[in-house]
């Protein structure tokens, strides 16, 4: 069995192209941000990351990823990579041992400043300032748990940060870790199309967007903002911080909050 980790970057792209195609083993592309996944379930990858922008951005070598096989390194003729929990309880605990080696075996291709985190419900909240920090970097190593999660000492010994995608359990780190990729992908130059998007969107001031209108200018008895349609560009920007403002005061008062005080301290 191959010791190569399956990777993704630039390779020739045929039109009809299947995301799963994406993962064919690939050359390491040298000063490219690199996402490594440490799963049990490396054929999820990379799943809705293959598709749109960041799949685009995935074939021209803007980013690459990189899978771990977890069962790889499990111990025994049937590969075990877990057990059940120290002083009884449901369950099973992936092992530290297996882990370790897992862990070694990526950190080893790492290059630069690579965060290494472990998707846990009990860690820091992952936001937009995190996704910016993290597109900042080299790439980030991301620590899929699986059944009652990971043994503690693995995450004391590789000092690994917990990041957390909410406040609600699911059952591995896989979809978590699609969504963290994602909204940091999109971040790197040249992923998106028109730069100004990232810099107007949700969360990039501390503020929730405005609402967006296209055509028709009238539907369903509902009209677009008259102001949207003005031509005044001074004017449009000013109903469009008033409509950010409005909504993040309305719907998230801690955000709206924390922006009062940032505008306070004049940071």
């Amino acid at each position: 069995m191959s010791k190569t980790p399956r990777s993704a970057g630039r390779i020739s792209v045929r039109p009809t192209l299947q995301p799963r195609e994406l993962m064919t083993d690939a050359p390491d592309l040298a000063g490219t941000w690199t996402a490594q996944i440490i799963t049990l379930f490396p054929d999820a990858f990379p799943g809705v990351l293959g598709h749109s922008l960041t799949g685009k951005a995935l074939h021209d070598g803007l980013w690459q990823l990189q899978t771990y096989d977890l069962r790889r390194h499990g111990i025994g003729k049937h590969r075990n990579v877990d057990d059940t929990p120290a002083g009884g309880g449901a369950g099973m605990v992936l092992r530290a041992d297996v882990l370790a080696a897992a862990i070694a075996e990526a950190r080893a291709g790492t290059k630069g400043i690579a965060p290494l985190v472990y998707l846990s419900p009990r860690g820091r909240r992952f936001d937009q300032t995190m996704a910016r920090q993290w597109a900042r970097m080299n790439g980030v190593t991301m620590l899929c748990g699986r059944f009652e999660g990971v043994d503690e000492r693995v995450l004391q010994h590789f000092g690994i940060e917990e990041v957390s995608l909410g406040d609600f359990v699911m059952t591995g780190g896989e979809i978590a870790a699609q969504a963290m990729i994602d909204a940091t992908v999109r971040l790197l130059p040249g992923v998106l199309g028109n730069t100004e998007s990232a810099i107007e969107e949700s969360f990039s001031s501390g503020l929730l967007e405005h609402p967006q209108y296209t055509k028709p200018a009238s539907w369903q008895g509902l009209d677009i903002p008259e102001v949207l349609l003005s031509g005044n560009h001074a004017k449009i920007a000013e109903w469009r911080r008033a409509m950010s403002e409005a909504l993040t005061k309305e719907r998230r008062p801690d955000l709206w909050n924390a922006h009062l005080k940032k505008s306070q301290s004049g940071d």
